[in-house]
């Protein structure tokens, strides 16, 4: 328990961190009025909106005001339609965390069979083709292969829909834009964990005892060639909603990654505020409980030392 409510503390330090990087930074970029706000408004009117989103007061007394709010569960209104940010995010979210999930479940599966497959074929033409495969998935960049599944699928084929969210079809694209690249990147961790375990004595001993390579990897080498995936899928994770920003902008799927590029065009700073801290927050909490599991799996690595050296 002491070692998890440290994990804990120390996640929450990383939100306020995170969270008063964030408001430092938007409030140095300028007065959001000026990109709300028609150019010919007239500046008795923008000081009124100044005041109204609490713009006039020193930076010290608006960080702690929000502080104040955040606290309460209260991240302020937008400023553009003077909507709750909380229930704007909230709208957001399930969209981000279906396109995510989906990409990461289909990641996991093309990822860990690829890499299972050259560990098993290690110095063969299987090996070399496959993790080439890999490195071309990873190497790719998000954009260009977003764009390239829209000319190719939604213009050239016109089997799929390039933008929207009204039906599954619309999911195909970003979640296959998503996966690739993270599919590359687990097939070759994957890789080096299998052939890791599969070096170790107890592989040999089940083969010695003659059961058949299936069974042994199956029961023997991907339980344990899982407890490092694990970690790594918990870093995965933030790199996931990083590349839902660009993957939701371009397929114009209404997720968190579109509403954060919507609202910085703008200045919406308390909608920007909200997103951010709602990203931070999925990535703390999917590394804290990726944390616990790792303990859980692994007996040789005690709940102390995971997180933290607290015990």
């Amino acid at each position: 328990m002491k070692a998890i409510g440290f994990r804990a503390i120390r996640s929450l330090i990383t939100l306020f961190l995170c969270v008063t990087l964030v408001f430092i930074v938007l409030r140095a970029a300028g007065d959001p009025s000026e990109e709300l706000l028609p150019p010919e408004t007239p500046p008795d009117v923008r000081q009124e909106y100044r005041v109204q989103w609490g713009l006039d007061q020193p930076i010290t007394v608006q960080y702690l005001n929000f502080l104040g709010r955040v606290v309460h569960g209260d991240l302020g209104k937008s400023f553009s339609d003077d909507s709750s940010a909380t229930d704007t995010v909230m709208a957001a979210m399930p969209k981000t965390l279906l396109l995510g999930g989906t990409a990461l479940l289909l990641a996991s599966i093309i990822g860990l069979s690829l890499g299972v497959a050259a560990a098993l074929r290690r110095g063969t033409t299987v090996d070399r083709s496959l993790m080439a495969a890999a490195v071309l998935g990873y190497s790719m960049p998000v954009f260009f292969l977003g764009i390239l599944m829209i000319l190719i699928f939604a213009l050239q084929l016109r089997v799929l829909p390039s933008s929207g969210s009204s039906s599954p079809f619309h999911l195909i694209l970003p979640t296959i834009t998503l996966a690739l690249p993270l599919a590359g990147r687990i097939a070759r961790f994957a890789r080096t964990a299998t052939l890791e375990v599969m070096g170790k004595q107890f592989i040999r001993t089940a083969r010695a005892k003659g059961l058949r390579q299936l069974p042994v990897i199956l029961r023997h080498a991907l339980p344990n060639a899982m407890v490092p995936l694990l970690m790594f899928f918990g870093v995965e994770i933030g790199l996931i909603l990083s590349g839902t920003v660009v993957v939701e902008t371009i397929f114009a799927w209404p997720g968190l990654g579109r509403l954060l590029v919507d609202s910085v065009t703008m200045r919406d700073l308390p909608v920007v505020q909200a997103v951010i801290l709602m990203i931070t927050l999925i990535i703390v909490l999917s590394n804290f409980f990726v944390d616990i599991l790792h303990a859980l799996m692994d007996p040789k690595v005690s709940l102390a030392r995971t997180l933290g050296g607290a015990g």
